[in-house]
């Protein structure tokens, strides 16, 4: 029988890694990322005069984790990697505790962002070297998925995203997603634009635009089976500083035309990050993005 498709994947495999895309997909549920690193999270915790411990971040992360119902509204959690590996006070890795619960456990295994030289501040996500070896101990521990964000910024006046830091970004991702299908892990690709800038909206929709293309056409020349993978994209928005003011119907109407311009329709859905929006408006932009959304079969959470 011919195989279609990523052909270094087994049946049992590329159907593990799509039942994993569905179950993140679930209509109705989102996902928790509560991946925050020692130092990020050490600055939320000193706004509230918490001291930054292992132990408190573990306690923290048990809170979250158990409290009463939040399968009725979580699909799956992002984990730090030493979150990965700790345990509730019955003696459980916290992947147990979520896997029993139905809330499907991830991780983040990017490493830190460094400035592309020659590209007046672009910047790309490290951590592939070794990564094999890493998804491997982390699907071990009971991941079952994992999300990679590269960060974007739009300058106009600057150039920014250049060329380079747009395909380099978007490489990676790809070649971050193939790896993880080879240890197990469902990849999320996460191209993150900031909204930082004062760019306008169809200058966001022009970016947005390469940028995915570029992503999709990436993951599809490494191989990487797209049916057992999902996408994690920002709010295609004007930036912060923008003077034109837009309404949120017409914030949608550009996010989905977006979507439409090479978004495929082998991948189960897309999970939005609010990416510096307050909640209120993250939430009446999504609402809206679905509304628009009368043509793709896609899930957008």
């Amino acid at each position: 029988m011919t195989t279609v498709g990523s052909s270094f994947l087994t049946a049992g495999e590329k159907a593990a890694l799509e039942e994993t895309a569905a179950s993140l997909a679930t209509h109705g549920k989102g996902i928790s990322a509560c991946d925050e690193s020692a130092g990020t999270i050490g600055t939320r915790f000193e706004n509230v005069g918490i001291e930054n411990t292992v132990e408190n971040r573990r306690q923290y992360r048990q809170m979250l984790f158990e409290t009463i119902g939040c399968e009725k509204y979580l699909s799956g959690a992002i984990l730090d990697p030493e979150t990965l590996l700790q345990k509730s006070d019955s003696g459980k890795l916290f992947p147990e505790v979520l896997t029993q619960k139905g809330i499907v456990p991830g991780v983040k295994p990017h490493l830190k962002v460094y400035e592309l030289p020659g590209t007046n501040g672009d910047t790309v996500m490290q951590g592939l070297d070794a990564l094999a070896v890493r998804c491997r101990a982390y699907y071990k521990a009971g991941a079952r998925f994992a999300k990679w964000r590269s960060p974007l910024v739009i300058d106009v006046e600057r150039g920014r995203p250049t060329d380079l830091a747009i395909r380099t970004n978007m490489h990676d991702l790809a070649r971050y997603a193939l790896i993880c299908q080879s240890e197990g892990l469902m990849p999320i690709v996460e191209p993150d634009i900031s909204l930082l800038g004062k760019h306008t909206l169809q200058e966001a929709v022009d970016v947005n635009i390469r940028v995915q293309s570029e992503l999709f056409k990436a993951m599809r020349d490494h191989g990487v089976y797209m049916p057992g993978s999902t996408l994690k994209p920002n709010i295609v928005n004007p930036g912060k500083d923008c003077p034109i003011h837009y309404s949120v119907e017409e914030i949608a109407v550009a996010n989905v035309f977006v979507l439409e311009q090479s978004f495929p329709v082998a991948m189960k859905g897309a999970n939005y990050l609010s990416g510096g929006q307050d909640l209120p408006t993250a939430l009446a932009r999504l609402c809206a993005i679905n509304r628009a959304n009368t043509k793709g079969p896609w899930n957008l959470r």
